[in-house]
C-alpha cells in the first residue's frame, strides 16, 4: 500500500510538471518573446492570410517564381519524402520530366551544351513543404519572371538579392529566399 501512495505522488507530480507547468511556462514565452513565430508566421496581404513564411505554397504560374517540387503536392497534413532512392528508375523519370518542364517554361535551347539546372529545382525536400529555394534556383528562373512581368532584370535580381537569408546563426545550412516572400515582394511592385 506504501508503494501505491508514493507512485500516485509522483504521478501527480509528473502530470502537475508535464502537462500543466512545461506546457504553459512554453505557451507564455512564445507568447512574449517569439509571439510572430508562434502563431504561425503568417503573410499577409490587404488584411487576408495568404500564406505562412514556414511552409511552402505551391506557385505554378510561369509570372511567379517556383519552389522546390512536393512528394506530396504541398500538402501540409501528409508532410513527407517520396523515398525514392538514387538508384529509383522512378525518381530518374520524375527529375527528367521536372528538366525539361523547367527548360521549356524558362525557354533554355540546349544544344551540345547542358544547362545546369540547380538541384533544388530537381529534387523534392525531405518535407515536402520547404519554402526556400537557393539564390542560384532564383537567378535560373529570373529571365522568365521579368520577361512574363515586364519588368527590369535588374529590379527582379535586387529583390533577389534583398531577400536572400544567411545561414542560420552564420553556420547552419546554406543561403536561402522564401519563395512566398519573393513572389508577394514582385506582386507589391510599383507599376
Amino acid at each position: 500500500m506504501k508503494n501505491l501512495i508514493i507512485a500516485g505522488k509522483l504521478f501527480f507530480l509528473m502530470t502537475l510538471i508535464t502537462g500543466v507547468i512545461y506546457p504553459a511556462s512554453i505557451t507564455l514565452y512564445c507568447y512574449f518573446f517569439v509571439k510572430e513565430k508562434s502563431i504561425g508566421s503568417f503573410i499577409e496581404k490587404n488584411g487576408t492570410k495568404i500564406g505562412s513564411e514556414l511552409i511552402a505554397q505551391k506557385f505554378n504560374d510561369p509570372k511567379y517564381f517556383w519552389n522546390r517540387p512536393s512528394s506530396i503536392d504541398y500538402n501540409p497534413l501528409l508532410s513527407g519524402a517520396s523515398n525514392l532512392s538514387l538508384t529509383s528508375l522512378e525518381l530518374k523519370n520524375q527529375v527528367d520530366i521536372r528538366k525539361q518542364q523547367l527548360l521549356k517554361v524558362n525557354e533554355f535551347e540546349v544544344n551540345n551544351n547542358e544547362v545546369l539546372i540547380p538541384q533544388d529545382l530537381l529534387f523534392a525536400s525531405g518535407s515536402g513543404l520547404d519554402p526556400h529555394i537557393s539564390p542560384k534556383a532564383a537567378i535560373f528562373q529570373a529571365t522568365r519572371v521579368a520577361k512574363i512581368r515586364n519588368i527590369n532584370i535588374s529590379t527582379v535580381y535586387k529583390i533577389i538579392n534583398d531577400l536572400t537569408e544567411s545561414p542560420q546563426y552564420g553556420i547552419f545550412g546554406d543561403q536561402r529566399i522564401n519563395t512566398l516572400k519573393l513572389n508577394f515582394a514582385l506582386d507589391n511592385l510599383k507599376k
